[in-house]
């Protein structure tokens, strides 16, 4: 008794081994980013790509090394302050999170929430 076998991702037939499920390495990768797709995401995925996202909206925004941006505009653009890599806390006592090299401090300016945001510097880095 033959059997019609065909490929578990493009459904073409197969030929070659009775045990084979995909034509090539094409349909098997497909397939596994398919499945992949279909799962929900995973903490550490999620967590890894809102710093990403954090990171290069930071650096968009910071091209002068200090700056000041209204808060509605990062949050527009999907930054999430709830994630960053570490802190940075200056002599005033004033704390700024960091998203690798680029950090930020959440203050209020005429009535206004806004965010100053900075680059990592080597005397940061001083205990």
């Amino acid at each position: 008794m033959i059997l019609d076998r065909i490929c578990v991702y493009c459904k073409e037939e197969l030929k070659g081994r009775s045990d084979k499920k995909f034509c090539d390495a094409q349909c098997k990768s497909a397939y596994q980013y398919q499945q992949t797709k279909q799962q929900p995401e995973r903490f550490f995925n999620k967590v890894d790509n809102q710093l990403r996202r954090n990171r290069k909206i930071l650096k968009d925004y910071n091209k002068g090394g200090k700056v000041t941006v209204r808060e509605a505009m990062l949050l527009s653009e999907g930054f999430d302050p709830n994630f960053f890599t570490h802190f940075w806390k200056n002599q005033k006592g004033e704390v700024y999170l960091f998203v690798y090299e680029y950090g930020f401090r959440k203050i209020k300016e005429n009535r206004n929430n806004k965010y100053v945001l900075v680059l990592w510097q080597e005397y940061m880095s001083k205990r």
